[in-house]
C-alpha cells in the first residue's frame, strides 16, 4: 500500500529535490514577475468591474467618471510600489511587511501585519479563482451554475502544480501571463486605433439604461454621492493587491536578489497603471455598462432585461466591441483573462507559505510549516493555504462581489503597519549615519515612506468606512481570530522552552537515578514476549519483574504454569482485576512503585505486534497503544516498545523512496 502511495507522489509531485539543489530553484526576473506580480496585473480584470458596478447604483452618468476613479488609484498604486522598492532593498530576507512592522513597531505591530497578510493570501485564491470561474462560465456556457465547484477544482490543480516546486511552477505560469499583458495590449491599440479613425463599435450594454437606485436620484450630488465615489474608490484599490509579494518573496530572486526585486516591482507598478487606465478610458469610449444586479439595475427599451442575460465581465465585453466581426478574438481574450486569474492566486501560493514559514521559525505558528517538502516547496503552507481558500470559495459560492468586500482591508493594514515602521527605520537610521551622501538617500526614502503612508492610511480609513458593514467586518474578525491564535501558539512554545530549559541544572544530565526497576507487562507467552524479556534483562536493571492482569483465572493459571516449567529467570506477578479490566490495575501498580521510591526510574518494556497492512490494525486490539498513552503522563516512568514484526512487513521498511539500499536496510533485531 505504502508502494503505491509513494508511486502516485512521484508521478503527481516528481522525484525529491536534495537540499544542496536549492540554489537553481531561485527566479530570474522574467519569471519572477509571472510569478509574484500575476496577482497584482491581474487585477485589472476585476478591479475596474469593481469601480463600473459600484457607480452604477447612481446611473449612468455615475459611471463617466470611472476613469477619473481609475486615475486616482493609479496615483496610489505607484506611490504604494515606489514604497515597496524602499523595503526590498532594507529587508532583503523575505519577511516583507511582517519583519519591518516587528523590527520597528514592535512583537505585536508585527504579528498583526502577518495576520492581516494571511487572510489576505486566503482571499486572494478565492477572489482570483472565482473571478477565472466566472470568466470561463462566461466563455464555456456548460460551466454556468457550476462555478463552485469549478472554482474549488481549479484550487487543487494549483494546489498540485506549486507542490512540485516553485520554478516549475514559474515556468509554467510565465506563458500565460505574457499572454495576458499581451492580449490587453493588442486590444488597447486595436481599440484606440478605431476609436481615432472613427469606427469603434459600441459594447452591447452600450444600449441599454442603468436605472438609478433609491437614494440616489441626485446622482453624484450630496454626501450619498460622495461616499459612492469612495466607495468606487475603495473597490478600485483593489488593484494594489499582490504588491507585497515581491518584498515577502525576495529569497525566491536570483542575485542581486534586492536589486532584481526592486526591479521587477517597478515593472509591475508600470504595467499595472496602464491596464487599469486603458480599460477604464475604452469603457468609456465603448459605453460598457456593468451591474452587480443586471436584471433589476439594466433595461432595454424601458423593460427588465429576460432572465437568461448573460452579463459579460468588462474585459469581455470590450473583446466583443473591439474585435466586432472577429469572434475568436473574444473568445481567446476571455480564454486568457480568465486563465490569468486562475494563475494570479499563483501569488499567494508563493507568497504564504514563505511567511508562514518566517512565522513558524518564530514561534508564531505550528513548526510543521517551517520546513520543506521534498520538493523544496513549503508543502504545508501550500496545503493550509489551499485548504482556506476551497472553504472560502464554498462558503460564498464562488462570487466575486461578495468576496471582494473581505479583500483589500488586510493588505492596507499590512500597507500602513509597514509604511510607518519604514518611516521608524530611516529615522532610526539617520540618528547614527554621519556620510552626507548616505543620509540624503535615506532621507529621501524617508519622505516616500512617509507618503505611502499617509496614503495608504488614508485608503485604509475610507475603505474600513465604505466597506465594513458590506462584509469587511468579517476580514477584521478572522484577522482577530489569527492574531489571537498566533499569540496563543507563542506563548505555548515559550511556556515549554521555559520549562525544559536546562539552566542551571545542567549537572542533572549526568546524575544517574537511584535504581532502575524494569517491568515487563505480559499478556501471555510467546515470542514477542520472550524479546521483551531479554531485551530488559541486557538493560542491567536493578530489579526485573514481569507483570500480568489477572482477567481470566483459566488464562493466568495457564501462563503461571507455562513460566514456571520454562524456568524463566524472572518473578511474574499477577494483578487481581475483578472487573477485568487492564489499564487501571497496571497504572495503579506502576505508580505504587513510584511512590514507595520516588528516586527510582521506572522502565515498562511493553511487547507489540508491527503490521504491514492498515486492515491488520482492526484486528489486533489498541490496548498497548493506550496503556503508552496513559503511562507517559506518569512522571518518572519511561516506556520502551518491544516490536515484533510480522511476515506481512516484509520489505515495508519505510524507507522507500529515500534512496537508501536494500542492503542498508535493518529488519529485526
Amino acid at each position: 500500500m505504502s508502494d503505491i502511495a509513494d508511486a502516485a507522489k512521484r508521478l503527481l509531485l516528481g522525484r525529491p529535490v536534495r537540499s544542496e539543489n536549492l540554489g537553481h530553484t531561485l527566479l530570474p526576473k522574467r519569471i519572477a514577475l509571472p510569478v509574484f506580480a500575476s496577482d497584482a496585473l491581474s487585477s485589472v480584470a476585476y478591479a475596474p468591474d469593481e469601480i463600473l458596478l459600484t457607480l452604477a447604483v447612481a446611473g449612468f452618468t455615475a459611471t463617466t467618471i470611472s476613469p477619473w476613479v481609475g486615475l486616482a488609484v493609479v496615483v496610489v498604486l505607484l506611490t504604494v510600489v515606489a514604497s515597496y522598492r524602499q523595503n526590498v532593498h532594507a529587508y532583503p530576507s523575505g519577511g516583507g511587511d511582517y519583519e519591518v512592522a516587528t523590527k520597528n513597531l514592535g512583537p505585536s505591530a508585527g504579528v498583526g501585519v502577518a495576520s492581516a497578510l494571511m487572510v489576505d493570501y486566503v482571499l486572494t485564491v478565492a477572489v482570483s479563482i472565482s473571478s477565472g470561474a466566472q470568466y470561463a462560465a462566461s466563455a464555456i456556457p456548460a460551466l454556468r451554475d457550476h462555478e463552485t465547484t469549478f472554482a474549488i477544482v481549479l484550487v487543487m490543480l494549483l494546489t498540485l502544480v506549486n507542490l512540485r516546486g516553485v520554478k516549475e511552477s514559474g515556468r509554467f505560469f510565465a506563458i500565460p501571463v505574457y499572454l495576458f499583458m499581451f492580449a490587453i495590449g493588442v486590444t488597447a491599440v486595436v481599440g484606440f486605433l478605431r476609436h481615432l479613425t472613427g469606427n469603434l463599435p459600441m459594447a452591447e450594454s452600450a444600449g441599454f439604461e442603468l436605472v438609478v437606485q433609491p437614494g440616489f436620484d441626485e446622482g453624484l450630488m450630496g454626501l450619498a454621492g460622495a461616499f459612492l465615489i469612495a466607495r468606487a474608490f475603495a473597490s478600485g484599490c483593489a488593484a494594489l493587491t499582490g504588491v507585497e509579494a515581491i518584498s515577502n518573496g525576495v529569497p525566491a530572486f536570483q542575485k542581486p536578489k534586492s536589486k532584481n526585486a526592486a526591479t521587477t516591482l517597478a515593472l509591475l507598478g508600470g504595467i499595472s497603471a496602464l491596464m487599469i487606465l486603458v480599460i477604464l478610458f475604452l469603457a468609456r469610449l465603448t459605453g460598457v455598462h456593468y451591474a452587480e444586479n443586471p436584471h433589476e439595475q439594466l433595461t432595454s427599451g424601458g423593460q427588465a432585461l429576460p432572465v437568461d442575460y448573460v452579463q459579460h465581465p468588462v474585459i469581455g465585453q470590450l473583446a466583443e466591441a473591439v474585435f466586432q466581426g472577429v469572434p475568436v478574438a473574444f473568445y481567446i481574450v476571455s480564454a486568457v483573462t480568465g486563465l490569468i486569474l486562475v494563475l494570479a492566486a499563483n501569488t499567494a501560493f508563493n507568497g504564504f507559505p514563505v511567511l508562514g514559514s518566517i512565522l513558524a521559525k518564530d514561534g508564531y505558528l505550528p513548526r510543521q510549516l517551517h520546513t520543506r517538502g521534498d520538493r523544496l516547496a513549503f508543502s504545508n503552507g501550500i496545503l493550509t493555504l489551499a485548504a482556506g481558500a476551497i472553504i472560502l470559495i464554498w462558503a460564498f459560492d464562488a462570487e466575486v462581489t461578495r468576496l471582494i468586500q473581505l479583500y483589500i482591508v488586510g493588505v492596507f493594514v499590512s500597507f500602513t503597519l509597514s509604511q510607518l515602521g519604514m518611516v521608524r527605520h530611516w529615522t532610526g537610521k539617520l540618528r547614527t549615519e554621519t556620510d552626507p551622501k548616505v543620509r540624503s538617500q535615506m532621507t529621501r526614502s524617508r519622505v516616500v515612506n512617509s507618503i505611502g503612508f499617509a496614503m495608504t492610511g488614508t485608503v485604509l480609513v475610507i475603505v474600513l468606512l465604505t466597506k465594513f458593514t458590506h462584509g469587511a467586518w468579517i476580514a477584521l474578525l478572522a484577522m482577530g481570530g489569527v492574531f489571537v491564535l498566533m499569540k496563543s501558539i507563542r506563548k505555548h512554545y515559550d511556556s515549554v522552552s521555559e520549562e525544559i530549559e536546562l539552566g542551571d541544572d545542567a549537572s542533572a544530565a549526568r546524575a544517574l537515578p537511584s535504581r532502575v526497576h524494569a517491568i515487563v507487562l505480559v499478556s501471555k507467552l510467546h515470542k514477542p514476549t520472550m524479546r521483551a524479556i531479554a531485551y530488559a534483562r541486557a538493560s542491567r536493571p536493578n530489579t526485573l519483574e514481569a507483570l500480568t492482569v489477572g482477567v481470566d483465572s483459566e488464562d493466568v493459571e495457564r501462563l503461571t504454569a507455562q513460566w514456571e516449567s520454562l524456568d524463566i529467570p524472572v518473578p511474574l506477578r499477577v494483578l487481581d482485576s475483578p472487573f477485568r479490566e487492564i489499564t487501571r490495575p497496571i497504572l495503579g501498580y506502576v505508580r505504587s512503585v513510584r511512590r514507595e521510591s520516588p528516586r527510582d526510574l521506572v522502565v515498562v518494556y511493553i511487547p507489540e505486534y508491527v503490521v504491514g497492512h492498515w486492515w491488520e490494525q482492526l484486528l489486533h486490539n489498541q490496548s498497548a497503544l493506550r496503556l503508552k498513552g496513559r503511562l507517559l503522563f506518569t512522571p518518572g516512568v519511561v516506556v520502551a516498545s518491544v516490536p515484533w514484526q510480522l511476515s506481512s512487513t516484509q520489505g515495508q521498511t519505510g524507507l522507500e523512496g529515500t534512496g537508501y539500499s536494500a542492503k542498508n536496510r535493518r529488519v529485526g533485531y
